[in-house]
């Protein structure tokens, strides 16, 4: 719906902010399971592409072009790196629309795909994940797990694979991993993944990065494998991950 600057409980939440005016903070949504999208009451809003009107000396902002952004955070996804995508940080303001392939991806890893054709188990069973590889990426992704395959790998291919511990935790608690404080003291820079993807962003009340330690909420959208590496140029130093479970 439409907020104006103080609604609900923005002035105690650390992860949605009250709103300011025009410009600015244009909407918020809450990741699931809530699924609540806020718009600032304050700000022009068309159905258009995003400009600035001279004559009212205010930005319109394109209504549906946010909607559809926030609509992705809703559904569980965060923001993307590809500049190009629906879900960068500041599509809004570069007018990009086109919905990438790793946002594809990234409803894929929540929500799962599923094969258009039911004779994908067969053929993957003749081996056609491999030897017509083309025809079951189109047709079936789910059974040859391509619905999971990335362009381009976000963990080095020659790093081996760390021991992983596993911890199963109740939801909502705050979990903590701590990524060899010593070996950081000796100027190496340190990488954070989640289930081999690069966090490059804090998401207040979900994910907060530090140098040497990040914490999580626990709830269904961070469950999964998170792994810190410790390079210095291009040195691994040393690497060390954590798979986090929800109790049921």
């Amino acid at each position: 719906g439409f907020y104006s600057i103080n609604h609900t409980d923005c002035l105690e939440s650390l992860s949605h902010h009250c709103f300011d005016g025009t410009t600015g903070e244009l909407a918020h949504a809450f990741f699931p399971p809530h699924g609540e999208i806020h718009f600032d009451d304050h700000e022009y809003w068309i159905l258009g592409n995003t400009r600035f009107s001279w004559k009212k000396g205010v930005w319109l902002t394109d209504l549906v072009h946010v909607a559809a952004h926030e609509i992705g955070h809703a559904l569980g996804l965060m923001h993307s790196l590809n500049p190009n995508a629906l879900m960068h940080i500041n599509a809004t303001l570069t007018g990009k629309k086109s919905i990438s392939q790793d946002e594809v991806w990234g409803i894929h890893r929540l929500y799962g795909c599923q094969d258009r054709l039911v004779m994908c188990p067969s053929w993957a069973h003749r081996g056609f994940c491999d030897k017509r590889r083309k025809l079951m990426k189109k047709h079936c992704p789910s059974t040859c797990d391509f619905c999971y395959e990335f362009p381009f790998p976000t963990v080095p291919p020659t790093l081996p694979p760390p021991r992983t511990k596993t911890k199963t935790v109740s939801e909502g608690r705050n979990v903590t991993f701590r990524c060899g404080q010593k070996i950081i003291h000796k100027k190496g820079k340190v990488y954070w993944y989640k289930d081999q993807e690069l966090l490059e962003y804090s998401y207040p009340g979900y994910l907060s990065l530090n140098e040497d330690h990040m914490s999580i909420i626990a709830n269904a959208i961070n469950e999964g494998t998170y792994t810190c590496i410790v390079k210095k140029k291009e040195r691994i130093l040393t690497t060390y991950s954590w798979r986090i479970r929800l109790k049921h």
